[in-house]
């Protein structure tokens, strides 16, 4: 697929909000049917699959958006901000040196484990600028000094979640909404995502109500201790990604964007963002052995540790299916 949903549906956005093809869809799904103490059905979509380059995961399919815009605007420079560990991060600089882009990165501390430090020796490969402002109030210190270094610079905030960037997610959305009339899988009662930022979230919102699946429910699993996100913050995003398609041309239906299509919650964040927690690491063991699935335990660990707890407790044979979206990309 390399036309749009969003640009088929809204024709007048093909020139408005550019789009370049980082990735191809519709990313695999598949009901994951020997997690063990999962008692109701538990599907997968693995967006660990998108991504033709140097990375995959839900990190491309914001890029796809964000860096078309930087291009579109003519920058050079995409400046942006991650943990010493950052997928987005990686997935900036690759992306963005295959597009004739420069990518400088602000890297906040997190805990140092063997994942970490291979990452590090990525982010140092991929010909980033790195900066190591370690936290978040020496970060916000530094940025007129790199806005006065790199003049020709794009901004994004970290991990992409801004308007453009919560795009990506108002895709897929209508990405799953043809999965499931094509009959891959059911229609599922929740979809269960880890949030890092906000952007996935707010543009899953959005687009699974123009996908015509509002009463798809959006359960995200905050793992990031170091932003303010619950579910007023989300929705701002997803009302305002709104405002921005209305303005670029579409026409877009009245959108009631319910608060109570949507829950946020901190119950599996444990310490703060990149602590691994004990459920973490024995749903990641339990994909692995049992679903053949690579996890994470800085995202998508907590948010399979929330599945498997939110599951437990179903009567078999009579619940709604249950979503989980692996945003896990590496290469």
């Amino acid at each position: 697929m390399t036309e749009t949903l969003l640009h088929q549906r809204f024709p007048a956005l093909k020139a408005s909000l550019p789009r370049l093809h980082l990735g191809s869809g519709p990313t695999p799904v598949r009901e994951l049917t020997h997690l063990p103490t999962a008692a109701g059905p538990v599907w997968l979509k693995d967006e660990g699959a998108y991504g033709d380059g140097g990375w995959g995961g839900n990190k491309v399919r914001k890029l796809e958006w964000l860096l078309a815009d930087a291009v579109r605007r003519d920058r050079r420079t995409v400046i942006t901000v991650g943990g010493l560990g950052t997928n987005w991060g990686l997935a900036t600089a690759r992306y963005g040196r295959e597009h004739g882009l420069d990518t400088v990165l602000a890297l906040v501390d997190q805990p140092v484990d063997d994942h970490v430090r291979a990452q590090l020796d990525r982010l140092r490969d991929s010909g980033a600028r790195l900066y190591f402002t370690r936290t978040k109030i020496r970060t916000v210190a530094a940025a007129p000094l790199l806005l006065a270094r790199y003049r020709r610079a794009c901004v994004i905030p970290p991990g992409g979640s801004n308007a453009v960037g919560a795009l990506g997610y108002v895709e897929m959305a209508l990405e799953l909404a043809e999965q499931i009339r094509a009959g891959a899988l059911p229609r599922p009662g929740s979809i269960v995502v880890p949030v890092g930022s906000g952007g996935t979230a707010a543009g899953l919102c959005l687009g699974l109500e123009l996908a015509g699946l509002a009463d798809v429910t959006v359960t995200a699993i905050v793992v990031n201790d170091t932003l303010h996100l619950d579910q007023h913050t989300i929705h701002r995003l997803a009302r305002r990604t709104a405002t921005l398609l209305t303005a670029r041309g579409a026409d877009l239906p009245a959108l009631q964007l319910s608060p109570q299509r949507l829950t946020v919650t901190r119950a599996w964040l444990g310490t703060g963002y990149g602590h691994p927690t004990p459920a973490a690491l024995t749903a990641l063991a339990v994909a692995k052995e049992h679903e053949n699935l690579a996890l994470e335990p800085v995202y998508t660990g907590k948010a399979m540790a929330a599945v498997l707890d939110l599951t437990a407790d179903d009567k078999p044979g009579t619940e709604t299916p249950v979503l989980f979206l692996n945003t896990n990309g590496p290469r």
